[in-house]
């Protein structure tokens, strides 16, 4: 699996995303290409540290969550139409130039903690290593850039 930490890949991404326009429409969901790259946003700003989620996850939902976890930053992609929290959900409507130069922004910043050794903890699925982060930050993007056709 890629990850967001490597130069090439990190440059690959920044390029993919530079390659959207508001007019970008998406293979499935609901969320249109601003509301994408807005939501795109959230989990990079979660593993930043800038982020925390208010959706409550009680103890039965966590524990099934952990049986989950490695799917987050494994070789396969996530399936079409895959469920989100709450708190990642982007249904009002976004300017898309805004929110793409924000998330090439916000990647820039999660790519620049490569080094980093001391990550909040997943509210949902507990901790994740660097190089899971890593891997499940661009598990994500990539989902979206395909949803979309980049």
């Amino acid at each position: 699996m890629q990850t967001l930490f490597d130069q090439k890949v990190h440059q690959e991404v920044l390029r993919r995303v530079d390659s959207l326009t508001e007019n970008s429409k998406p293979s499935w969901g609901k969320m249109d290409v601003a509301q994408m790259v807005r939501h795109c946003q959230l989990p990079l700003l979660v593993a930043n540290g800038k982020m925390e989620l208010t959706e409550k996850v009680g103890l039965l939902k966590k524990m099934i969550f952990k049986l989950y976890k490695p799917v987050m930053y494994n070789d396969k992609p996530w399936p079409e139409n895959i469920a989100t929290t709450k708190d990642f959900k982007v249904t009002d409507p976004q300017v898309f130039e805004t929110q793409r130069n924000q998330l090439k922004l916000t990647i820039d910043d999660f790519h620049n903690k490569a080094l980093n050794m001391h990550w909040p903890k997943h509210p949902v699925f507990g901790k994740f290593s660097t190089d899971q982060w890593g891997k499940m930050q661009y598990k994500h993007l990539d989902h979206h850039l395909r949803q979309f056709g980049v």
